[in-house]
């Protein structure tokens, strides 16, 4: 059988593996709900993007991990070992990467609304960029960083009116977004020149990102042309040298078999092939180019596994198979109407003959994690995994009806470790008072 996720097999006894670890035994030594992590899929995933970035841009790059996907201490460990730099998005994210001994030089601070209290871990731990996302943001950064007498460099986050057909939540390159600003309304070009008067501020670069869960080239493509078009027009017109262009993320992965993701490396190639085009046409150095993947390095090198509460058949209408997680541990179905597929691991090869609705166990209609699943004959006290959910699905758990989170599994030729430890009730109630 094909299942969506590369780094599964079905063992001798029949029992699906990942990373050479029989689910059946993770359940029985850590216990269900938990995240399971293919540590040697996530490192492979990170070798394609050096590679191509390498081959195609010569190495005049760097690849940046969007931790947003999945943030723990683990995961920036392995990207440090890696040779990944890596993107935060608050000063959560950022003070765990630094917790993991995560070089500051090579960290990107992004963000839409950066407190000043971020600002100031950032400046005060010499973080290599931030993304600058606003003139408010811009004007607080300058007099932070001249009260500590520092230079700081920054890339600027553009909106280069890039339709990314995906879904609406997570399209960020249009003009209607709250990230960054437009190229339409002069805006882009009027912070650029206010910050290169800036005695604080060292312009090094522009930065969009154009969506998320892409499948199509074009889009890409269209933004790196877009883009190099600012950088030239900054030259001509404020003589500034650009150095860095920052493209962002978003490539899509296989979430079901009907997905047809385009193998990552073609993105760095067809956008190199812009970006060498318009640096000859436009006369202008070609920039540092960096990409920001984090979906597609994290989200199909794990599943979440879960076990079979009830099966509550409602006749001539549906079939519910409740188990002991649900919107908690991943709110993408309710958010975004996401499509996932989902296995019975001690029965993955087993013909599918039902037709269910996986929900999960929060007080909510709504909490449901895929509609119309086929699996096989499904009881309860069965494990059942939910595939491809290595991406925003810890990073977006909550504590919904005071559910503890799951546990983060690592797995890594045979031998299965913790790398983040499940929550407990005592965990809950730790800052109330």
């Amino acid at each position: 059988m094909q299942f969506v996720m590369d780094c599964l097999q079905v063992g001798r006894e029949g029992i699906l593996e990942i990373g050479g670890c029989s689910l059946t035994e993770i359940a029985r030594e850590f216990k269900t709900p938990a995240y399971v992590m293919d540590e040697n899929e996530i490192r492979k995933n990170c070798q394609v993007y050096l590679r191509a970035m390498e081959e195609y841009y010569g190495g005049n790059g760097m690849v940046l991990y969007a931790s947003k996907a999945l943030s723990c201490k683990e995961i920036y460990r392995i990207m440090q070992e890696e040779g990944m730099g890596i993107d935060v998005v608050s000063g959560g994210e950022l003070y765990t990467a630094l917790e993991a001994g995560f070089p500051a030089k090579k960290i990107y601070f992004h963000g839409n609304n950066k407190t000043k209290e971020e600002i100031v871990m950032a400046l005060e731990n010499g973080v290599g960029r931030i993304v600058v996302d606003n003139m408010t943001e811009l004007e607080m950064l300058e007099q932070l960083a001249a009260e500590r007498n520092l230079e700081t460099s920054v890339l600027f986050r553009i909106k280069p009116g890039i339709d990314a057909h995906t879904h609406s939540f997570i399209q960020t390159g249009q003009i209607d977004s709250k990230f960054g600003v437009a190229l339409e309304t002069g805006e882009a070009e009027e912070i650029v020149r206010i910050a290169l008067r800036m005695p604080h501020i060292n312009v090094v670069g522009v930065h969009c990102h154009i969506g998320s869960q892409i499948f199509d080239l074009k889009p890409f493509q269209l933004a790196a042309k877009t883009m190099m078009e600012f950088i030239g027009m900054l030259k001509e017109k404020y003589g500034a040298q650009i150095q860095e262009l920052n493209l962002g993320g978003g490539y899509g992965i296989k979430y079901v078999q009907e997905d047809t993701p385009v193998d990552y490396d073609k993105y760095i190639e067809a956008v190199a092939r812009v970006v060498r085009e318009e640096s000859e046409r436009l006369h202008v150095a070609q920039p540092f180019i960096l990409m920001e993947p984090g979906r597609s390095i994290v989200a199909s090198a794990g599943l979440t596994l879960y076990t079979v509460g009830v099966v509550k058949e409602i006749p001539s209408v549906r079939t519910y198979v409740s188990v002991d997680g649900g919107m908690g541990d991943n709110p993408r179905h309710i958010m975004y109407g996401s499509e996932y597929e989902a296995v019975l691991p001690e029965n993955p090869e087993g013909e599918r003959e039902m037709t269910v609705t996986i929900a999960g166990k929060c007080c909510e209609s709504g909490d449901v994690l895929i509609r119309d699943a086929k699996l096989p004959k499904v009881k309860p006290g069965d494990l059942l995994a939910v595939l491809a959910t290595g991406a925003y699905n810890y990073s977006m758990a909550s504590n919904y009806n005071r559910i503890p989170r799951p546990p983060i599994i690592m797995v890594k030729d045979g031998k299965a470790r913790l790398a983040v430890r499940r929550e407990t009730y005592q965990d809950l109630v730790a800052c109330d008072v």
